[in-house]
């Protein structure tokens, strides 16, 4: 349950049964699992079935069928895919279209939540190649379907290990922004439908969920590991935010972006092009810590999880602007969650301000 501000202290009271962001240790908890213990040994749909357990009746032991039965319910919605909506950002467009979705607080109403982002990201991805959207096949699982939709082939089993590996690692990272704006609609008892809807838009920010396309950038820009140094100078001394690199919460290296790194290497193992890209981004990496610690000693600056995750969805042939869509993907099952929980405590988030204006004249 989330407090408001106690006193004038500012101090926010929040308690979670979800995940525990521990930025000292650097170690992320979901529902009692560490993140070595979820990602890469367990499904999407799994994890997700960890983060719904006792917020829902009528939970399934296994959501593989109802989450791909929602994903054939939500395709009816891509028929308002028009050319304006094709022609905005793929966040945009993904928003868009799951905001056509009734609100409620029930199961089947979660997992149409659930099963939007996805199927809406890769008809949306398609339509802006210029290819027809394509509709979900029952048969599969959420990650395998989610890159036969997008790329109008079947994945490989490597393929969808990766993917699922990445929608696991990012499914819940404790209070962050756009999860605290899920938990703030929800706690007007609006819907989930309203409280996915305020996720969608925090993430859509640079400062969110943002980053990982303009890693890619960065990556290209380099070109190779010799340009690294001289290139990441070059963007400090001007001024610029290095992409990848540092975060809020953690204070030495984020637990997601090594987790996202050991998908990638086992991969790689048997991929002929993946092993220079991971080699060149391990070297881009190094010189931008080097440079971070030289230039920035009194500050933890540390790899986070967008520059791993740039790697791993360009690795599974996502285009740079729908990454963030992709993250979506994935978070979508904790913003649920969260709004269940926020719900289930039964209190309106409303923080206490401190006004810092002007004072008006006695009379």
């Amino acid at each position: 349950m989330i407090e408001g501000i106690d006193g004038l202290e500012g101090v926010v009271a929040a308690e979670t049964v979800l995940s525990e962001v521990d930025g000292a240790a650097g170690r992320l908890v979901i529902r009692g699992r560490s993140l070595d213990q979820l990602s890469g040994h367990t499904s999407f749909e799994a994890a997700t079935h960890l983060l719904f357990d006792g917020f829902f009746d009528g939970l399934p032991a296994d959501l593989t069928q109802p989450l791909a039965d929602a994903r054939s319910e939500v395709f009816s919605e891509v028929r308002a895919l028009d050319a304006e909506l094709v022609a905005r950002t793929p966040m945009e467009a993904m928003r868009a279209l799951t905001a056509r979705l009734a609100d409620g607080d029930d199961l089947a109403t979660a997992l149409r939540l659930v099963a939007a982002p996805a199927v809406f990201t890769a008809a949306v991805t398609r339509a802006q190649a210029g290819h027809a959207p394509l509709a979900p096949d029952t048969a599969l699982g959420h990650a395998a379907d989610i890159l036969r939709m997008t790329r109008g082939t079947a994945p490989t089993a490597a393929e969808v290990a990766l993917l699922d590996a990445y929608l696991v690692t990012v499914c819940d990272h404790g209070l962050n922004a756009s999860t605290f704006a899920a938990r703030v609609v929800a706690s007007t008892r609006a819907g989930l439908t309203s409280a996915v809807l305020a996720g969608i838009s925090a993430l859509k920010g640079p400062l969110h969920g943002g980053a990982p396309g303009p890693v890619i950038d960065m990556l290209d820009a380099i070109g190779s590991p010799d340009n690294a140094r001289a290139w990441i100078e070059a963007e400090l001394d001007c001024g610029e935010r290095l992409m990848g690199f540092g975060h809020r919460v953690y204070r030495v290296r984020d637990p997601r972006a090594d987790a996202l790194k050991r998908a990638i290497k086992a991969m790689a193992d048997g991929s002929n092009a993946l092993p220079g890209r991971l080699a060149f981004a391990e070297a881009v990496e190094q010189a931008a810590l080097q440079i971070l610690k030289e230039r920035k000693p009194n500050r933890s600056l540390q790899t986070n999880v967008e520059f791993y995750t740039a790697l791993l969805l360009e690795a599974l042939a996502f285009p740079p602007p729908a990454f963030t869509c992709v993250f979506a993907i994935g978070r979508v099952s904790g913003w649920i969650a969260h709004a269940r929980e926020q719900v289930a405590g039964g209190r309106l988030i409303r923080p206490q301000s401190r006004y810092v204006g002007p004072t008006p004249l006695a009379a």
